[in-house]
């Protein structure tokens, strides 16, 4: 499995508020799924924490070339758009990270989307973490080395630990091509594991965030054309070209990132021969978690 970057909301998000009268068209690429929206099916107990300022949304990223129903996600994050501070906030949520799956028990986050599909992945993640979550977007990673190649590339500091496995001759600033660039998220163990994984994940992401920004209005209809196909989600056009052009018109401009759970938080342990990622105080998790979502707007309530 492709172990490849997500965020591409994010990316998509700049894309709508400034691609014009293409939108209509392109958005019919996108494939959409609908899920319940009631806050029970959803795992959502304060509701009330909703805010016409700040959008959460599920990110998950899979590759599907080998199966044509759900499959784990390889990865995890969840988006927030904060359109009154003008600020676009990325949290990673490690996909080993042991949690209780509704109806299923302890297992790793990522299986709840084999389980049941964004729905019960959704749930999950509210559960678990007291988010109130109701959309999702999910990419295909089948498709993502030719959304690369078609931005020229991402220029990465590669390590001489990591040459090998990326397909690079040398350590360095190198401009990594689509394959290149899927092959260097995809490391799993060089160094700290999921760890420097997630960073590698991210690396990419904010080279590929300031590539789309640098490309300029006249070159995002191609890369929406390259991008959208390998897209599903639960929004419907109007919501998407909502959240576009508020993204857009209210100036965001900065993309900060977080990861879950936090260091020190956490204590990786095998069980019956699996490694398990097990949140030491998950309560403490979840506060850190509302703090860097939250933080600019008001103080959050936990635990009700």
């Amino acid at each position: 499995m492709k172990k490849v970057l997500m965020g591409f909301l994010i990316i998509v998000l700049v894309l709508v508020g400034g691609a014009g009268f293409y939108l209509n068209h392109m958005l019919n690429q996108v494939g959409t799924h609908k899920i319940s929206q009631s806050d029970e099916n959803l795992g959502i107990k304060n509701s009330n924490e909703e805010s016409d300022n700040i959008t959460n949304i599920a990110l998950f990223g899979l590759d599907r070339r080998e199966t044509t129903g759900n499959t784990r996600s390889d990865t995890i994050m969840i988006a927030t758009l904060d359109t009154k501070n003008k600020k676009a906030k990325l949290t990673s949520i490690m996909r080993d990270t042991y949690v209780n799956i509704p109806s299923r028990g302890m297992d790793k986050i990522n299986h709840a989307y084999a389980y049941g599909g964004p729905e019960l992945a959704i749930r999950t993640i509210n559960e678990n973490f007291d988010m109130n979550i109701r959309d999702y977007v999910m990419v295909d990673f089948f498709g993502m080395a030719d959304i690369i190649d078609a931005l020229g590339g991402v220029t990465i500091d590669v390590k001489p630990e990591e040459v090998s496995r990326t397909g690079v001759s040398s350590a360095g600033l190198q401009t990594l091509n689509g394959e290149q660039a899927v092959k260097y998220s995809r490391i799993r163990y060089v160094g700290n594991g999921d760890f420097e994984r997630t960073e590698r994940q991210r690396k990419v992401l904010e080279q590929l965030m300031n590539k789309v920004v640098t490309a300029g209005p006249m070159e995002y209809p191609k890369l929406m054309n390259q991008l959208l196909p390998y897209v599903e989600t639960s929004l419907s056009k109007r919501e998407i070209l909502k959240l576009g052009t508020s993204a857009f018109t209210s100036g965001v401009d900065s993309l900060e990132e977080y990861r879950i759970p936090v260091d020190g938080y956490a204590k990786g342990q095998k069980m019956n021969g699996i490694y398990y990622l097990v949140p030491q105080d998950l309560q403490t998790n979840v506060e850190f978690l509302h703090e860097f979502i939250y933080e600019d707007s008001k103080p959050v309530a936990q635990g009700e």
